[in-house]
């Protein structure tokens, strides 16, 4: 019974994720704003937890949490790609309908820190 909850609760951690990294790609709205939002950096670091996760639970999961896990992670870094190449305009958590001022404001620069998504890393 403790393997089903925890296995509940390790798919819901990583639904968690999932979710708030596909609001911070834009590509959901955010429930308390009611508005679409990107922040790549944000949601790099996202993924990059997610990935750490993969990572720190190695030959600790059972083959449905494997599986769930990495179609996670592939699907997430297929939509951040996606969402990078479509350009550097409003990365860092401002409203995709806000354009006022030219900039966008705070966050820092993608390159820098974690990991680039253009292509995936062998495992």
């Amino acid at each position: 019974m403790e393997v089903d909850r925890n296995m509940q609760l390790f798919l819901s951690l990583v639904n968690s994720f999932q979710m708030q990294t596909m609001m911070q790609l834009g590509k959901m709205k955010n429930p308390f704003t009611d508005e679409s939002e990107r922040d790549l950096n944000a949601a790099q670091v996202s993924i990059d937890i997610l990935d750490m996760l993969k990572v720190k639970t190695q030959n600790n999961l059972s083959d449905d949490e494997r599986k769930y896990l990495e179609q996670v992670l592939s699907d997430l870094k297929l939509n951040f790609v996606a969402e990078k190449n479509k350009g550097d305009d409003n990365t860092n958590g401002t409203p995709e309908n806000n354009t006022e001022g030219g900039e966008s404001s705070g966050g820092t620069d993608d390159s820098k820190g974690s990991e680039n998504y253009d292509e995936e890393k062998p495992e």
